[in-house]
């Protein structure tokens, strides 16, 4: 494989302190062996590829799933657990110059059925991922920013169809929202989970619709001929059609079309021990909204069902042991500095995972265009829990010939150019990353 990061980054390192995996059994996967013959492969048992596996098993494709660690090992059972709104890291602006307005409304349309899908995979198949949250949250930390969210509420309401609620800083303290910021703005669209439990729930779900899944099976080797032959330490495959659903976790040689098109970059979590009510009442956090600020960097937390605070933020362009000590240092000082109250609060739980960043900011769903009968999915931009799962949907239709039954928007449809300076594309984001740094994000 050729990838991005160094090998640590891929092992066992940057997951061993994770909370999600303590929350649920893992079911038991075989690996992959001997000869297989299906109607399409999916590599990668994230939220794309056993999205995709579950609506081509409902239709009556013969679909295998070959995964290299386990179902929720990547970033799928890493992340923060937003069911929300998002994809797309481009601004409004951005998709307007690139893509033009008819695209942009259009694909904001999409991030609103995304979320009704995810919801609609919860209820439909009985997964229960501790759901919480009335929508999602935005946080003011300036007063300039604070004052731009009565023409963002308004954006939302045009774009979205619904109506935000306006906090203004006067009241979030009565609202648990006491903190160092200067409004907040909610949208009613979303839910916060837990991501492992929803991974998990949708592999379950692929299977009984008759999905097999295959674990500790990385794919090494594919090749097209009249069909695509894979290949596994233990096992070849011959598929009919092909998903390639890797995202950060992506090989840039498997398949080579995959080479520069996207950047994996961190995000880093921690999680609190359970806290108590005179805690909570301490510090004057009480809400259970997911909540999210409005820096470059930004942080995103929840206080959970349990008690527990995840916290989360944005960072890391290295990793090695020693980065992962030095950025659980950073995150824990980001941490204490908007809830000194808890600055006494043990975070036992401590870990990274792979996000993909495209050159255009928006994700891909669609053919690999050198593989005729091969597609693929990524590029989320850290919100992936709705939109991968709605890309899976997509790329189901996709390979079964048929139009897309959900709305497949232009931007989505649109491949990713490719990022400078190949597999050392990271430093192109270092002068942004110091920049953001330098200025408090």
């Amino acid at each position: 494989m050729s990838r991005v990061f160094p090998a640590h980054t891929y092992g066992e390192g940057p997951r061993e302190r994770g909370y999600w995996q303590t929350t649920a059994d893992r079911p038991d996967y075989p690996a992959a062996e001997g000869k297989i013959t299906c109607d399409v492969a999916v590599i990668g048992a994230g939220f794309t590829g056993l999205s995709a596996a579950l609506h081509l098993a409902e239709a009556g494709q013969d679909v295998r799933v070959f995964e290299a660690q386990t179902p929720a090992w990547g970033a799928s059972g890493r992340n923060g657990g937003f069911c929300c709104l998002g994809g797309s890291a481009a601004s409004d602006a951005m998709l307007r110059k690139m893509h033009g307005e008819p695209a942009r409304r259009e694909y904001r349309q999409s991030e609103v059925k995304a979320v009704r899908l995810t919801r609609s995979l919860i209820d439909t198949h009985g997964i229960r991922p501790d759901v919480h949250s009335d929508g999602e949250t935005v946080l003011a930390h300036t007063a300039k920013a604070a004052a731009g969210f009565a023409d963002r509420a308004a954006r939302i309401k045009a774009d979205y169809g619904v109506t935000p609620t306006l906090i203004p800083g006067s009241e979030l303290t009565q609202m648990g929202m006491k903190g160092p910021f200067y409004a907040a703005l909610t949208t009613p669209l979303g839910v916060a989970l837990n991501p492992f439990k929803y991974t998990i729930g949708l592999a379950g779900a692929a299977s009984r619709a008759g999905a097999r899944i295959y674990a500790h099976s990385p794919v090494t080797g594919l090749r097209q001929t009249n069909s695509f032959t894979l290949t596994t330490p233990k096992a070849q495959i011959t598929a009919r059609r092909l998903i390639v659903a890797t995202n950060g976790y992506s090989s840039d040689d498997l398949p080579g079309w995959m080479r520069g098109r996207y950047i994996p970059t961190q995000s880093n979590v921690i999680v609190t021990r359970p806290l108590t009510e005179e805690e909570l009442a301490d510090q004057g956090w009480t809400t259970r909204q997911m909540c999210y600020d409005d820096r470059f960097f930004l942080h995103y937390f929840r206080l959970m069902p349990d008690n527990r605070m995840l916290f989360g933020m944005r960072g890391g362009l290295f990793s090695s042991p020693g980065f992962d000590v030095r950025m659980h240092r950073t995150i824990r000082r980001h941490f204490e500095a908007m809830f000194p109250a808890w600055s006494h609060v043990e975070t036992p739980y401590s870990w990274n995972g792979l996000l993909s960043l495209a050159p255009d900011l928006t994700p891909y769903a669609g053919p690999i265009p050198d593989l005729p009968g091969a597609f693929t999915g990524l590029s989320y931009h850290g919100n992936g829990v709705a939109m991968a799962s709605y890309a899976g949907a997509i790329l189901a239709d996709l390979a079964m010939n048929r139009t897309p039954r959900t709305l497949y928007p232009e931007i989505m449809a649109k491949p990713p150019g490719k990022w400078p300076l190949g597999r050392f594309r990271r430093a192109m984001l270092w002068p942004p990353y110091a920049l953001a740094t330098l200025t408090g994000g």
